[in-house]
């Protein structure tokens, strides 16, 4: 939104992690089991101020869709980014799309070096799965094999090519998914959904008795085709956080494509390459459908655009400056992990309200403590206390806004994950960590903590007193920039941003 505004994008720069993919992939292994892979080596804090780089001979063999799949889950490391080369492979790509005059080689320089290494060998994968409640709970599917399945859900920004579909299609035909198990298929696009149609694939669907779903996150973060209380789904999407579902005791697994197929058509987690099927190649289009007839353009430069908000749109506060001194209570204490799913959940009764602060901010933590925003109101703000990376997974500002809007003034915790640390930074919110993590052990929830904030700099650790305890600790504000420290202090980048553009107006 600032660099629409016309403000510079800022970002640290990040650590560079090459990831070498030699051989080439196997029947029914698949772009999904390589980022499986690498987040079962790397984990869902491993690529926290990383970039993840893929380079080597297997790149030549994926696609662009399956480099789609792997740089999408890439955001579950906690990366920065993914990047794949801009090869023939691209080319061919966006020729298929009829967009051949937007390509432009883009590839690493010969001798470029990396931060930290990952070799994966491709002829050696096999298919993985993400057993609950963490994407990086990654084992075998044949370790698993043998639970049973009550839902599978195929699609998501994942895996919902017409690649993907259609090869799930070819598993399908002529069968019908096992007795007991609801399946359901989101395509990506309304291209998707048409050449699929158009190649029989949507018949396959049908014939086997899946549910044809939108093409919209849906699923994923619970909104409809929920799991079955205490119900095992196997799902080709990127998260399987505690709750996301929209079935708080659903247990979640995530996995491909073709090893979904492979267990809606046994009714138990089964390996693909155990139902006995002859490889299945599905080839990129050489040419897509191209319809953009329903694409608004943008307004032409210059000309007036009116802005339709209705009654359930609210404007946004105005930030405040920050005060010389932070008090307040513990509100909440916190484990590792915690997700902006936990923090500010998705569903069906939550995103009705995203544009309505007051209402959303109702909903803070509500899978964790119902009572967290009536208790924040009343206290009027205070500490959110937390271990390691606090703030992983979805980017949804709505997870720093909402507290912010609640009073929360601080959040203190082991460690962030990068883009919720960003978010906090944008709304005001000062993010501290332990200087000594054990220090964590002593601060209790419902504990009384003042933070004198005169000698706030970067790089300067902070005294915390936490005058429930009598003790005191030191904190370090995560601070990465001179502009950091300016947003805290001005109360957010809304406020930061309409000082910056009434000097040049």
């Amino acid at each position: 939104a600032l660099a629409m505004g016309g403000l510079p994008f800022n970002l640290n720069m990040p650590q560079v992690v090459g990831v070498k993919l030699t051989g080439r992939l196997q029947p029914f292994v698949s772009a999904k089991d390589i980022i499986l892979e690498v987040l079962r080596h790397k984990t869902v804090k491993g690529g926290v101020g990383k970039v993840f780089e893929y380079f080597g001979p297997g790149v030549a063999h994926l696609s662009v869709p399956e480099r789609a799949t792997i740089t999408n889950m890439g955001a579950e490391l906690g990366a920065t980014t993914s990047v794949f080369p801009s090869d023939a492979v691209t080319r061919r790509y966006l020729a298929a799309q009829g967009r051949d005059a937007s390509w432009s080689e883009w590839v690493a320089d010969a001798d470029a070096g990396y931060d930290e290494v990952l070799e994966i060998d491709l002829d050696r994968l096999e298919p993985l799965i993400a057993c609950p409640h963490s994407p990086d709970n990654v084992r075998k599917v044949r370790e698993v094999a043998g639970t049973p399945v009550a839902q599978v859900a195929i699609g998501s920004c994942t895996n919902s090519s017409y690649t993907d579909l259609m090869t799930v299609a070819s598993m399908l035909r002529g069968k019908v998914v096992a007795e007991g198990v609801s399946l359901g298929v989101s395509p990506g696009s309304r291209q998707v959904m048409e050449m699929v149609t158009r190649d029989g694939g949507l018949l396959d669907f049908i014939g086997a008795g899946s549910r044809i779903l939108e093409s919209a996150c849906g699923p994923c973060i619970g909104m409809g085709f929920a799991p079955p209380t205490e119900g095992v789904s196997i799902r080709s999407f990127n998260r399987n956080f505690y709750g996301r579902s929209g079935t708080k005791n659903a247990a979640v697994y995530l996995a491909s494509p073709e090893t979904c197929a492979a267990c809606a058509l046994t009714g138990v987690i089964t390996d693909p390459r155990d139902l006995g099927l002859a490889p299945i190649h599905v080839p990129v289009p050489q040419h897509f459908l191209v319809d953009d007839r329903m694409v608004l353009a943008p307004a032409a430069e210059g000309s007036p655009v009116d802005i339709i908000r209705g009654p359930n749109i609210a404007k946004l506060p105005t930030g405040q400056a920050a005060s010389a001194r932070l008090q307040g209570e513990v509100l909440i204490r916190l484990e590792d992990d915690i997700t902006t799913d936990h923090i500010m959940p998705a569903g069906a009764k939550v995103l009705p309200l995203r544009s309505n602060l007051p209402a959303i901010s109702e909903f803070v933590f509500h899978m964790v403590d119902e009572t967290f925003p009536a208790r924040a109101k009343a206290a009027g703000g205070g500490f959110i206390v937390a271990g390691h990376n606090y703030g992983q997974g979805s980017s949804r500002e709505h997870a720093a806004l909402a507290p912010r809007y609640l009073g929360v003034r601080a959040v203190l915790v082991k460690s962030f994950a990068r883009i919720h640390l960003a978010n906090l930074v944008n709304f005001g919110i000062l993010p501290l960590t332990f200087v000594d993590a054990a220090d964590y052990a002593r601060v209790q929830a419902g504990d009384q903590l003042s933070l004198e904030l005169g000698g706030l700099a970067l790089n300067k650790a902070l005294t915390l007193r936490d005058e429930t305890g009598g003790f005191e600790i030191s904190v370090m504000p995560q601070l990465a920039s001179a502009r950091d420290l300016e947003l805290i202090l001005k109360g957010g980048a809304l406020s930061w941003a309409r000082e910056q553009l009434e000097k040049v107006s």
